[in-house]
């Protein structure tokens, strides 16, 4: 009977989520900044204003982006897509917002970008690839970044950089590949990179170093080499890097130091050696005493040998006076 029937409709359209659970973040007309951080999003939101200069869409269910996600954004300077759960990209994302300035992708599952997904990012400064699962560096990527200043691929599985790869890279500053599968560099990674004042290379598994490999970074201020595999430096590695600031050797197995020469006046070179065997003879002490450093770090900077200094600090025993050196 008919009066039967109604009831059961009634309950099943109030057991039903309101009409905006169904569209989480709907966009508002003639904002500038978008942000979207709900779990449930699963689609790039469309009919964003195109007077929109920063996007955020992170910590979503969004795994895919058509190519045509960005259409009408023209004004678009940053955006910001880190933990999502992109694998791929379209690689035509980016044409209609040739005036972004921040591109970060931290945090998703991406194997592999297109060979021309950055072919008209020409006024990008800011590239983070940061924690996906990129196994290579491809050149194609960076021919057309002549404005990068900063560039993270940290926590990937990238095992080589290929030589001239950066050369384009006239204006980068901050340069991070720490955290991958590198286990040489070859003369020429760093090629190009004139204007370099930080370099992150730690947490990988290098187990030596050209001489020349800090050649091209003459501006380098900031170098994170801890926690990897170096037995020993080569003579005079750090030659080059007279405006060197910050050095982090931490976590080897470096038994010799080098250091790079100081220019004056100038504070003195924040240095971490800790977790090494170090070999506490002359020549180490002499480094210590006469160079201009600051240990940031006593604690697990210990003496391997001689015998006679084995397990002791090597601040303390380069202040001692009764070395016979």
């Amino acid at each position: 009977p008919p009066h039967l029937i109604l009831p059961p409709l009634l309950l099943l359209l109030l057991a039903l989520p309101p009409p905006s659970a169904t569209t989480p973040c709907p966009p508002q007309p003639n904002v500038t900044h978008f942000v979207c951080t709900d779990p449930t999003l699963r689609a790039f939101p469309a009919g964003l204003s195109p007077t929109t200069v920063a996007v955020s869409v992170e910590f979503t269910a969004l795994a895919v982006l058509v190519p045509t996600a960005l259409a009408g954004l023209s004004q678009l300077q940053e955006l910001h897509l880190s933990s999502n759960r992109l694998a791929t990209l379209p690689a035509t994302l980016l044409r209609p917002v040739p005036t972004l300035r921040v591109l970060d992708l931290t945090d998703n599952v991406l194997a592999d970008v297109p060979d021309d997904i950055f072919a008209t990012t020409h006024h990008l400064q800011h590239l983070v690839l940061r924690q996906n699962r990129l196994r290579a560096l491809r050149p194609a990527w960076f021919r057309h970044l002549p404005q990068l200043l900063w560039l993270d691929v940290a926590a990937n599985v990238v095992t080589q950089v290929p030589p001239g790869l950066f050369r384009p890279l006239r204006s980068l500053q901050s340069l991070d590949l720490s955290h991958n599968q590198l286990t040489s560099l070859s003369p020429d990674a760093l090629a190009g990179l004139r204007a370099l004042e930080r370099l992150d290379l730690g947490g990988n598994a290098l187990g030596t170093l050209s001489p020349a490999t800090f050649a091209p970074v003459p501006a380098l201020r900031l170098l994170f080499l801890q926690d990897n595999r170096l037995r020993a430096l080569p003579p005079e590695i750090f030659v080059p890097l007279r405006h060197l600031r910050v050095l982090d050797l931490a976590q080897n197995r470096l038994r010799a130091l080098e250091l790079p020469p100081r220019s004056s006046p100038g504070p003195p070179l924040d240095l971490d050696i800790s977790g090494n065997p170090w070999d506490c003879g002359c020549r180490l002490l002499a480094l210590l005493r006469e160079g201009d450093t600051h240990l940031v770090t006593s604690r697990d900077t210990l003496c391997a040998t001689p015998p006679r200094y084995r397990g002791q600090e090597v601040a303390a025993v380069s202040r001692a006076g009764d070395t016979g050196c």
